[in-house]
Order: structure tokens, then sequence, then C-alpha cells
């Protein structure tokens, strides 16, 4: 099973549109891009998403809380989350990671290798399973 659809929860413009070019144009996913975890929580459902790429500070409801609402879900207990961060330290890597993120990739990303990554860890993850 191939990676299609992908949902990236992000509130800054700017990364969101370049995501956009690397995961439509060149990777050629569905994507469905949100600008907060409460945008995500309302279309998620009917989007139905492979893996969420999700930010993790973001003002309101951060990625953390984000990731513990969709996993009330019932159709998304299960789908796999990268959470994507510029502050990356070991320690909080582990908390996203524990938390049930299966990757973390650091800011600023390669935007002709992120589709890519995105394909090799949603991969590794069926596999998995």
């Amino acid at each position: 099973m191939t990676l299609q659809r992908v949902m990236h929860v992000e509130d800054d413009e700017s990364i969101r549109a370049v995501a956009e070019i690397a995961l439509i144009d060149v990777a050629g996913f569905t994507l469905l891009s949100c600008d907060s975890g409460q945008s995500a929580l309302a279309q998620v459902e009917t989007f139905k998403p492979q893996l969420i790429l999700l930010d993790v500070m973001m003002p309101g409801m951060d990625g953390l809380q984000t990731l513990m609402r969709l996993r009330q879900l019932a159709p998304l207990d299960s789908t796999p989350v990268v959470f994507m961060t510029a502050k990356i330290q070991q320690v909080e890597k582990q908390q996203y990671l524990d938390a049930g993120a299966i990757a973390v990739i650091e800011k600023p990303f390669d935007p002709m290798l992120l589709g890519e990554m995105l394909e090799n860890l949603y991969q590794e993850y069926v596999v998995a399973q």
C-alpha cells in the first residue's frame, strides 16, 4: 500500500506553502492542509488521511494536544503521525515518540525529499503493523 493522502497541520503559512509544493507537486500526494489543531479535528474524519504531519508549536492547541484529540477519534486511533518542529532536543523528541508519533522531522526540511521521507516512514509503519 502506497501513501496517497496526507494531512498537514501547520500554523505558519509560509511553511504550509512549501509543504504543499513538496507534497503535491513533487511527491504527488493528495494533501489536506490545516492551519490549526481545531481545523484538523473538524476535517480529519472526512479526509481520512493515511498519515498526519503535525507541527509541534501552534497557538491554541499545540501538536501534542492535537494528537491526543485525534487519538480519541476511532478511525484515527492508529493513523501514523509525524511531528515537525524547529525545536528538537532528544528529551522532547522522545516525548513526541512516547506520545505515539512514528518520527520527528526537523525544520527546516528539504522540500525535495519530504515526500520520499514520509513515504519511507509510512512503509516502515505499515510493515511493522
